[in-house]
């Protein structure tokens, strides 16, 4: 097996796919790209056993065959070469393989490609058309918000929910909620499905910043993701997801408005003072007035910033973790948000005003308990 290939064309691909590659996989074979040789088109795999990628790139070659290669050996190669044309030349019986450079040659040892995982395939599965901008807009709403915590795996991925006149993104860990809603994005049949964190990350970080149309197709076990010349394939984690409609609540009379930027950088410096292990906040509302305090009692310390806003309601004070209401304010591209409260026990609203027409963002916090302190 043999082919001429531009090695920074090689690399472009193969560094696009690389992060579904472990570092101490389960399977030592993981550790290998699987270069598949079919006339002129090279077809590269990388999995990780939940997630799989794949990537096309056409080469100068008329050969066929496979060949298994260790990634980080052939990306680091890859990476110190100037843009050349190189040859890449595999012995099938003992898998040798061979770089051949302007200036030099590079033998590294592959493995039978035979021992490398067997890709899923879709059996008649559900599909959906979307654009890459909508994707990525559902996928950068939400993936914040998804939970670290393997004890409850249901939270670690994004819901998905398809229906014939939106989809909905839901994502949760228990502390804030986000509901990323799109007209634009339509199924015949309604449908959900809980993808995996590092799948939805990787798929963010190799789609193309110019809009492109992917296709996706769902199965009962497993996602498949196509757009350009690359393809991903993931596990859909087998969980029951929380009843997050009922944990957002519908009566919430009192409403703030108030420029994102403003809030958000007052709590960044207020969050300097708060507790180390409650990280609470404090938010005073009165008409048209708020008020952002913290204080830690163990070091005597405390801050308090007065903003401009918009307020109709009843006074009242309510605290939040500054950690993760930082986060979701830092989520959010709008210029100007309102937060609908109820009371201060109970979850607080965050809508951004400033949506586009075909989406209908969500986000709910959790409060804190005022004076407590650890």
């Amino acid at each position: 097996m043999k082919f001429v290939v531009s090695s920074s064309v090689l690399l472009k691909q193969l560094s696009a796919i690389n992060g579904v590659v472990s570092t101490n996989p389960i399977v030592p074979i993981l550790e290998n790209f699987l270069l598949s040789l079919e006339g002129n088109l090279l077809t590269v795999t990388a999995s990780d056993l939940q997630t799989v990628m794949i990537t096309a790139i056409e080469v100068e070659s008329s050969d066929k065959g496979a060949i298994a290669i260790p990634a980080k050996l052939l990306l680091d190669t890859l990476r110190g070469l100037p843009e050349q044309p190189i040859t890449l030349q595999v012995n099938g019986e003992t898998f040798g393989t061979e770089i051949i450079s302007d200036n030099g040659r590079y033998k590294l040892s592959g493995e039978n490609p035979i021992d490398f995982p067997k890709t899923p395939s879709v059996n008649r599965g559900q599909s959906v058309d979307l654009s890459s901008s909508a994707l990525s807009a559902a996928i950068a709403n939400t993936l914040f918000a998804t939970s670290t915590d393997d004890l409850r795996p249901a939270m670690t991925g994004v819901f998905v929910q398809m229906g014939t006149e939106n989809a909905t993104f839901v994502a949760t860990d228990g502390h804030r909620l986000v509901r990323y809603r799109r007209t634009d994005i339509k199924s015949d049949v309604d449908t959900s499905m809980i993808i995996q964190r590092k799948a939805l990350n990787l798929l963010k970080s190799c789609l193309p910043a110019d809009d492109v149309p992917v296709k996706a197709e769902f199965t009962s076990s497993n996602a498949f993701f196509s757009f350009g010349n690359i393809k991903m394939i993931c596990r859909l984690i087998d969980e029951r997801f929380p009843d997050y409609e009922n944990a957002i609540p519908t009566n919430n009379p009192n409403s703030l408005t108030i420029n994102r930027m403003d809030i958000l950088s007052s709590l960044r410096r207020i969050s300097i003072y708060s507790n180390r292990t409650t990280h609470q906040v404090r938010l005073k509302l009165a008409l048209n007035d708020l008020v952002v305090s913290a204080e830690d009692l163990d070091y005597s310390n405390e801050a308090n910033e007065r903003l401009m806003c918009e307020y109709n309601g009843d006074e009242m004070e309510i605290g939040f973790n500054a950690k993760f209401l930082i986060e979701v304010l830092g989520n959010i591209t709008s210029k100007t948000i309102t937060f609908e409260l109820s009371a201060p026990n109970r979850a607080g609203l965050i809508i951004p005003l400033d949506q586009e027409e075909n989406e209908d963002i969500l986000m709910l916090v959790m409060p804190v308990m005022l004076n407590t302190y650890v």
